[in-house]
């Protein structure tokens, strides 16, 4: 039978005298440069159409058959722009990642694919219209002539080919069909799709013509993208994976279907997740080496020698044939390492007060994040929610920290009451219990959340209704 407990742990410790919000000038930060990559973003795609009207492109709109090839034009210009600004959110630009954390970054690149496709093929068929009207054919047979006449055209028929195929796949509807790997694999069209884009751009008419400022934009952004994928997305997991050696130093159980995964390598302390930072693990072992997993550090790096050799571990649980292949690991199997990522960590904070809430293995990242943020005694809350206690990973490890640390602590287990839609087990739900309940400061703290979508996503609608804000919530999806 499942039991609901809740358990609290809160050393008398002398609270300490309120102080200064050491945080607000970070958040401060964050909040500039959020503003300032916004404004980048946009002034690109202002760029890009105001550079083809400073070169005379607003006379085309004089006249019906100009005016069709002009807006298939901006279409085109401002369509291509958005897909370099998609490559660049997933580039893992330092910079954007320390702002708006790694998902959220992933977030606006999935919002931007079906406009940047209408684009294109408002592109594609407005220039059909314009170059048909202009000379006397209809749409079909024009687009027919460019194929076969115009060089690199057919490119951009491909081009455009696969940016569709790109955004229906992306479709959640579609991706739940197929796995991951089917998917990860047609995704990387992108890089095809932009690549077979460029080549009409510059050679066919005069838009991008030689001596323009037209063209030197155009070649220096997609220079400048294709040097930061490059060097983010290539160059520096192969550098960090070769220069840390890590290697697997045994798998041990941590409890109803979890494992923890520990390593040695060299310099681990580089690779300190500031708490929940997440990591992306590839395990060189036959069958495994081309599945990419994400996973953040369970516990902070161990520095073993002088040299700086160290240990790190991470805790999984069996949730797919991926990850359940993680605990046959064999000692001594080779790791390549990306990371780390996110902003799940205390370069988020912006509050004296935090609160954790963590649910089955998404309480792993909270276990790092409490071990090193700083916090005064009182000043922090954890709430772990698990079906009962086998499920509350790490917990003797966390109630230890809390202790020591001086942080609140609440284990939430039991099943949800049936037809009700809440992040608690059933009787504290039924006896009315808020997340402010557990935490009465909860309006003045930074809420981190890590745990299963849709129960995450309850605890959120909690948070702000108890008059949080939403740069006080701290979720991220461990995606890419």
């Amino acid at each position: 039978m499942n039991t609901t407990s809740r358990t609290a742990q809160q050393p008398q410790l002398r609270r300490a005298p309120p102080a200064a919000n050491p945080f607000a000038g970070q958040h401060r930060r964050r909040l500039r440069r959020a503003d300032l990559l916004t404004v980048v973003a946009w002034a690109s795609v202002a760029a890009a159409v105001a550079l083809w009207l400073a070169d005379g492109g607003a006379s085309g709109f004089a006249t019906a058959a100009g005016a069709f090839t002009a807006a298939g034009i901006v279409a085109g210009l401002a369509g291509m722009d958005l897909v370099l600004l998609m490559l660049l959110l997933a580039a893992r630009l330092p910079v954007i990642d320390a702002t708006v954390g790694h998902d959220r970054a992933l977030e606006f690149h999935r919002k931007l694919g079906k406009p940047s496709l209408y684009l294109l093929l408002a592109h594609g068929v407005l220039l059909a219209i314009g170059y048909g009207l202009a000379e006397g054919l209809n749409p079909v047979s024009e687009a027919v002539s460019l194929w076969v006449l115009v060089p690199d055209m057919w490119l951009a028929f491909v081009s455009l080919a696969l940016f569709v195929a790109v955004v229906v796949t992306s479709l959640v509807a579609v991706r739940r069909r197929f796995p991951y790997e089917f998917w990860y694999g047609v995704h990387l069209l992108t890089y095809a799709a932009v690549l077979t884009s460029l080549p009409h751009q510059f050679s066919v008419g005069g838009l991008f013509a030689a001596g323009t400022w037209q063209r030197w934009y155009w070649l220096a952004v997609c220079i400048a993208t294709g040097a930061a994928l490059l060097h983010y997305r290539v160059l520096e997991p192969v550098v960090a994976t070769f220069r840390h050696g890590l290697r697997v130093s045994r798998v041990v159980a941590a409890g109803h279907g979890a494992v923890s995964i520990e390593m040695t390598g060299r310099h681990v302390d580089e690779l300190a997740g500031s708490g929940g930072r997440f990591f992306i693990w590839r395990f060189l072992a036959p069958g495994q080496w081309w599945h990419p997993h994400p996973f953040s550090l369970s516990a902070e790096p161990a520095q073993m020698d002088a040299d700086g050799g160290g240990r790190l571990r991470i805790t999984v649980r069996n949730l797919g044939r991926g990850s359940a292949s993680l605990a046959r690991l064999r000692t001594g199997t080779r790791v390549a390492v990306e990371g780390p990522y996110g902003v799940f960590s205390t370069a988020a904070r912006s509050r004296r007060h935090m609160v954790m809430v963590g649910a089955g293995i998404g309480i792993t990242p909270l276990r790092a994040l409490l071990e090193r943020t700083p916090f005064a005694p009182g000043d922090a809350t954890v709430i772990l929610r698990g079906h009962d206690s086998s499920g509350l990973y790490l917990a003797d490890e966390i109630l230890d920290l809390c202790q020591r640390r001086g942080a609140a602590l609440f284990h939430l287990t039991g099943r949800r009451p049936p037809g009700v839609d809440t992040w608690q087990p059933e009787a504290e739900a039924r006896a009315g219990y808020r997340l402010a309940s557990y935490a009465p400061r909860l309006a003045d703290a930074d809420v981190y959340v890590c745990g299963p979508a849709g129960w995450a996503r309850n605890v959120l609608e909690d948070a702000r209704r108890a008059g949080v804000r939403e740069e006080q919530l701290h979720y991220e999806r461990f995606d890419w």
